[in-house]
C-alpha cells in the first residue's frame, strides 16, 4: 500500500526534480496494408495510422491526469517501409510518396 511519505516523495520529484515520462509509443503493423498500387497503398497506410491512432494524444492526456505525470511525447511507430513498399514502389521517389503520407 502506498503511504504518504511515497506520495510526498513523488510529488517532489514531479515539482522539484522535474519527473516526466518521455515518450509513448503505439506501434501499427502495416502488413495489411500492402499493396501492389502505390495510390491504394497510400490511402492503406493513411488510414489506418488515422483511424487507430486518431486518440493517442487524448489517451495520453488521460493517463498523465490519472497518474498526475507529465507524458512529454507522443508517437507512433510502424512496420518498416521497406517491407511494405516492397510490392509497389519502383524507384526512390515512389517511396518518397510514402514518407509525405506517413508525415
Amino acid at each position: 500500500m502506498i503511504n504518504i511519505f511515497e506520495v510526498n516523495e513523488t510529488n517532489k520529484m514531479i515539482e522539484q526534480e522535474n519527473l516526466d515520462v518521455r515518450t509513448i509509443t503505439m506501434g501499427i503493423s502495416l502488413l495489411d496494408c500492402i499493396d501492389s498500387d502505390l495510390d491504394r497503398l497510400n490511402e492503406k497506410i493513411y488510414n489506418k495510422i488515422t483511424t487507430r491512432a486518431k486518440d493517442l494524444v487524448e489517451t495520453g492526456e488521460k493517463i498523465s491526469m490519472e497518474f498526475g505525470i507529465p507524458i512529454v511525447n507522443k508517437r507512433i511507430s510502424v512496420t518498416p517501409i521497406a517491407l511494405i513498399g516492397g510490392a509497389a514502389c519502383k524507384t526512390p521517389e515512389d517511396f518518397v510518396t510514402i514518407a509525405k503520407t506517413l508525415d
